[in-house]
């Protein structure tokens, strides 16, 4: 199996968040998480998915839409 899906994830939250703010306790850490993968999976637009949002592929447009 390969990797590369879970890699590309982990890149992204680290140089997406992790890095970029500074978490001073771990509950301030699983909240910026929380927040960071709603963004991820409603609102950031996927190259792999035509541009789409990964909630938009797993629910379709409309559906993904009433999630968020």
């Amino acid at each position: 199996m390969d990797n590369i899906f879970i890699e590309r994830l982990w890149r992204s939250v680290k140089y997406e968040k992790i890095f970029l703010e500074e978490f001073a306790t771990v509950p301030k850490l699983i909240t910026g998480l929380k927040e960071y993968f709603e963004f991820y999976n409603f609102e950031r637009p996927h190259q792999s998915f035509s541009g789409k949002t990964p909630a938009e592929i797993y629910w379709g447009e409309e559906l993904a839409q009433k999630a968020a």
